[in-house]
């Protein structure tokens, strides 16, 4: 927003020295990611840049980390493992989310408070603990170690961000509809799906969207519940920084960086649409 045809000195040099104060945040936040992309294309397997590199010569970058990557048994297996354990978590959260954010909604529900504090507790409590607490707990039911194992942990972690995304989108959620539907003989199925469901999907997508990062970069709970066979990218990455240091982690981190950058960007077109519809901001 442009400074408006009043502005004084003094409204003048807190406009323009508040815009450095928050590129200077963002681009100390941004470095360590910017400069590991170029490292990736490192032609040497080392962790800095080379004279070729500083020179701009050809000879000193190649894609043979990404070409290891993509065609190691190892990496490719933890490929597999974070897709299909992250959908499988994701589809999860954002079921049992969804549900409790449309109970949560209800004016005549009680506790509201108490509850919404205890559901989105995993993402107020460290990670460490909560990790350590699911190993115990799966261990009794003899699913540590297990893809059942990991998933139900993904799940635990991503259900809170389905919560709060869900729970903000109903908040201008007009229920005059609803109980037109009813009144116009629509079952409570017929309405979820023909009235709520299509208002809230963004929310819905949204909270979708952050679960499933949660689980495509979560190495914490893995190191605690998965076993040999659940290796995530994370996971995998956590293993060869401590035993083979290789530039292929960094061709990885730059792959992961731009999935997370991708779905952060469709979340928040998915956020306006959502502030459109609901008449939160012009069209």
């Amino acid at each position: 927003m442009a400074l408006p045809a009043y502005a004084t000195t003094k409204d003048k040099v807190w406009y323009y020295t508040f815009r450095v104060i928050c590129y200077a945040i963002f681009f100390f936040l941004m470095a360590p990611i910017l400069v590991m992309i170029p490292l990736s294309f490192n032609a040497q397997p080392y962790f800095s840049f080379t004279r070729e590199m500083l020179t701009f010569s050809p000879d000193g970058y190649s894609i043979r980390w990404y070409q290891d990557f993509l065609t190691s048994p190892s990496w490719l297996r933890s490929i597999q493992n974070s897709f299909m354990i992250g959908i499988a978590s994701t589809a999860l959260a954002t079921t049992l989310g969804t549900l409790a954010a449309l109970g949560l909604s209800r004016s005549e529900m009680p506790f509201k408070g108490i509850i919404m504090a205890l559901l989105i507790s995993p993402m107020i409590v460290p990670l460490i603990i909560s990790a350590a607490g699911m190993f115990f707990f799966f261990s009794q039911l003899n699913i540590a170690q297990t893809y059942l194992g990991v998933i139900l942990a993904h799940t635990a972690l991503g259900t809170p961000f389905v919560i709060i995304t869900v729970t903000a989108t109903l908040v201008g959620f007009d229920h005059s509809l609803t109980r037109a539907a009813a009144s116009l003989g629509a079952t409570p199925t017929t309405t979820f799906f023909k009235v709520t469901m299509p208002l809230i999907l963004p929310g819905v997508i949204s909270g979708a969207l952050f679960a499933f990062i949660t689980s495509f970069d979560e190495i914490v709970i893995v190191l605690f519940v998965a076993g040999p066979e659940q290796r995530t990218i994370p996971r995998e990455m956590w293993s060869g920084i401590r035993e083979d240091i290789s530039p292929t982690i960094l061709a990885v981190a730059t792959l992961m960086v731009l999935i997370s950058t991708l779905l952060l960007v469709t979340i928040e077109l998915l956020r306006r649409r959502s502030e459109r519809i609901r008449g939160v901001t012009p069209s």
